[in-house]
């Protein structure tokens, strides 16, 4: 545990813990961001889980009530049914989801957020808030980026054949053989 804590609190950024006030250990703040550190491997499976883009998808959809599992697959675009089974089900499993099957024929099932994942859909739509209002300004940043270190064309290798017009004739002549 008390690894977990150090090795939590050096991702911070910040200097190895000491046994002094203010090191970090035992839930003691982070002088530097005012937090505690980290609580090891179950709040990074958590945020693993929660931070999932299909997660986030799939906790703002039922933030608008209850779906059954077709209208949530067609309500977020590029989830496989497979993809939104396993999401379902890690959600359900976190608490952040709840199932009911409804005793009818064909047997229907409902999914809804739980009162837990209820507090978490205000940051879920922060999230997504923010990325709709940043998308242009990213977008742009990336281009700029990769037009600073994409490749200089006269520094990449030729394609074989392409610079000499002997080698070109040898491998034309070799593919008509095969």
């Amino acid at each position: 545990m008390r690894a977990d804590a150090n090795a939590s609190h050096l991702v911070a950024g910040a200097a190895a813990p000491s046994s002094g006030a203010g090191g970090g250990l035992q839930g003691l703040p982070d002088t530097s961001t005012g937090r505690p550190p980290l609580s090891g491997c179950r709040a990074r499976a958590i945020l693993d889980r929660v931070g999932d883009k299909w997660s986030v998808f799939v906790i703002d959809r039922l933030g608008q009530g209850s779906h059954r599992f077709s209208e949530l697959r067609r309500g977020i675009d590029g989830i496989t049914g497979r993809m939104l089974t396993v999401t379902l089900r890690g959600l359900e499993r976190d608490g952040l989801v709840s199932r009911t099957i409804h005793p009818v024929i064909p047997p229907r099932v409902d999914y809804e957020l739980t009162p837990m994942g209820l507090t978490l859909l205000k940051t879920i739509e922060q999230l997504i808030d923010w990325a709709d209002s940043h998308v242009a300004d990213i977008h742009a940043a990336q281009t700029a980026y990769d037009a600073r270190h994409a490749p200089d064309p006269l520094d990449a290798p030729e394609p074989p054949g392409q610079g000499d017009p002997e080698i070109a004739a040898c491998e034309a002549a070799e593919s008509a053989c095969d």
